[in-house]
């Protein structure tokens, strides 16, 4: 991804690649009708066991009582299933010739994931790391291999762009190996450590040179990842509410846990998609910011999942944690996916105070909901759909006073 307002690239035009194997060279930024690819799609869905499990696992830490571990974990591991993905999905916009050997190395990548997935369990409930560290051996490895292909097809400052990536990405892995081999007291200090370097490759490597990854793509790409994860929400609390239902026969008490959820998702993706991003990221720095934030907006989007299904043992006693605690489970995570939205996309479409402080209001009465017991996801719940619907409300009572055309009505935020 970008960093720097650099020289631009000049890249070779889309349709001269022709052949099995061609050389790694850029695509326009401006290439129209730019999509996400069929392979991409696949990568994407692939990442969702691995979201899965992480989900899962944070379930199972919260309903044991072990919050605070099980966040830190949960943290750790979802940073290492986004930065990974992220890695992907710029690279892919600027460099993706979908030539054999580019399909090949990406299905390499995805052979990682699902180790990385099969590493979750262990490193949650016993800080076993080594199948997690193997899983990112064989993702970054395979990226090292992409960003090196871009060096051999490539010259001068472009050239030194993507040697710096491919020494940036393996010092780094060296890096992760402390999780294996340090003691377990001084882990999170690795983590932080090397979640701070690797964000610092991208704007090392692009420092002299930015690529030309491509504004609609890579937002259309982080809005599919986004849907994913939301779908996964989902997934997980309609099968816990199932669960609980046939074992438990509690549908009184599990109806406005699930109506609330509902509410809740079906709020996170209204206001996500509402505002036409993609105009936003022509700034090389905006962009920037912009793809780190969504560490907070994919995480906290799967937690609400991990949150509902908590509230659902919690409703029927599987757990003994308080309602407090499980309420908070899925109002905490809603309040800062809204609020995180809002910083990096709403409140650039935002017009008056009174928009401005729409979702951050929001999020506030939702972590205030809290409080209601065993009617907190509901009220949450409510509490999103009734700010969309006030969102809405104030752009139409904009457009009506103010005479904004079409082409504005697609910037105003609801």
């Amino acid at each position: 991804m970008t960093s720097s307002a650099a020289s631009e690239p000049t890249p070779t035009p889309r349709t001269a690649r022709l052949g099995p194997l061609r050389r790694m060279t850029a695509r326009r930024r401006d290439e129209a009708h730019r999509v996400a690819s069929p392979l991409e799609l696949f990568f994407d869905l692939c990442f969702v066991v691995a979201i899965a499990q992480a989900g899962g696992e944070l379930v199972h830490a919260v309903a044991a009582g072990h919050a605070g571990e099980g966040i830190l974990n949960y943290a750790m591991i979802f940073f290492a299933i986004w930065w990974a993905w992220m890695n992907f999905t710029w690279f892919s916009s600027a460099y993706d010739n979908d030539d054999a050997l580019y399909r090949v190395v990406t299905l390499v990548q995805i052979a990682g994931v699902l180790v990385l997935a099969a590493g979750v369990s262990r490193a949650f409930e016993n800080h076993v790391y080594l199948a997690v560290w193997l899983g990112y051996v064989i993702m970054r490895f395979a990226l090292i291999a992409q960003w090196l292909r871009v060096a051999r097809g490539t010259k001068g400052p472009e050239r030194t762009m993507a040697l710096r990536y491919a020494g940036g990405v393996l010092l780094c892995q060296v890096g992760w190996l402390g999780l294996v081999v340090l003691p377990e007291s001084g882990r999170p200090w690795v983590f932080l450590v090397m979640a701070i370097a690797e964000m610092c490759v991208p704007v090392y490597a692009e420092k002299d040179y930015v690529t030309s990854w491509h504004p609609h793509h890579v937002s259309e790409r982080f809005g599919l990842f986004t849907i994913i994860v939301l779908g996964e929400t989902i997934a997980a609390s309609t099968m816990a509410v199932k669960s609980a239902v046939d074992e438990h026969d509690a549908l009184g008490e599990l109806l406005p846990i699930a109506a609330g959820g509902l509410l809740i998702v079906f709020s996170a993706w209204w206001i996500y998609f509402v505002v036409p991003i993609h105009g936003r990221l022509r700034s090389s720095a905006h962009a920037f910011l912009w793809g780190y934030g969504h560490y907070l907006i994919f995480a906290s989007a799967a937690a609400i999942g991990a949150g509902l299904e908590v509230a659902v043992e919690q409703a029927v006693g599987k757990t003994p944690i308080s309602t407090l605690a499980a309420s908070a489970a899925v109002t905490l995570p809603t309040a800062l996916y809204f609020l995180t939205v809002w910083l990096l996309h709403a409140r650039h479409f935002k017009m008056g105070i009174t928009q401005q402080l729409v979702l951050p209001t929001t999020a506030l009465l939702v972590i205030l909901c809290t409080f209601l017991h065993s009617w907190a996801v509901l009220a949450a719940g409510v509490v999103a759909a009734l700010s969309v619907a006030v969102g809405v409300a104030l752009t139409a009572r904009m457009v009506t006073t103010q005479g904004v055309g079409t082409a504005g009505r697609e910037t105003l935020e609801t």
